[in-house]
């Protein structure tokens, strides 16, 4: 196995996720793949280069162990992430290194955290979530698959933010008191409580990954 990374969509996240690998050091070779390949149109729109078409990602198995989707729409995230982990790609975590995660943070695959993130204890951040720059996901918080929480913005300690989510910037995610569970299968069973149940209890992570 390789330590060459493979980013699908050289558009302008595409550049956010290279500059963060880059900062981690532990990436051999960096590319790219758009369907802007062969198209002359990359110059002046803020593309980087690539060496193929998104569809080409079977071609390039044996030349990167790891691949990323950078493409904003959480749908089209969701489809490649799976068809790059049904093809044997390694997806990996970019964590840049000024962020701040606690050590009983999880985060699951595809997750990329910009520089002056502070994601606190105990909190979950789903697949192919984007975490930018200067917001705060704080302690016993669960942010669902393919959201994207934009720069400065806050989710609240205990919130829950269902998945493909976007947070604006400055924008807070306050908290519902809700009990949910979640199983090995990643189904979310979720139980209203605020009409019940003392702000501060009521939250069961069973069973989590």
């Amino acid at each position: 196995m390789n330590k060459n990374l493979l980013i699908l969509g050289a558009g302008q996240y595409g550049s956010v996720i290279k500059g963060i690998a880059e900062s981690m050091e532990c990436f051999e070779k960096i590319d790219f793949l758009d369907d802007t390949f062969g198209s002359g149109e990359t110059e002046g729109n803020y593309h980087e280069q690539s060496i193929g078409k998104l569809a080409d990602y079977e071609k390039f198995i044996f030349e990167y162990s790891y691949a990323i989707c950078s493409i904003g729409d959480a749908e089209v995230r969701k489809e490649w992430t799976e068809k790059l982990t049904a093809a044997c790609y390694r997806i990996p975590v970019i964590v840049s290194p000024r962020a701040f995660v606690a050590k009983s943070v999880q985060l699951r695959y595809g997750t990329v955290i910009e520089p002056m993130v502070v994601i606190s204890e105990n909190t979950i951040i789903g697949i192919g979530t984007f975490v930018s720059a200067g917001a705060v996901v704080n302690h016993n918080s669960f942010v669902a698959d393919y959201c994207h929480i934009d720069n400065n913005s806050v989710v609240m300690s205990g919130a829950f933010l269902e998945a493909m989510k976007y947070v604006e910037p400055l924008e807070k995610v306050r908290r519902v008191p809700m009990k949910f569970t979640i199983s090995k299968n990643g189904q979310i069973k979720k139980e209203d409580i605020s009409k019940r149940t003392p702000v501060g209890d009521g939250y069961n992570f069973d069973d989590v990954m």
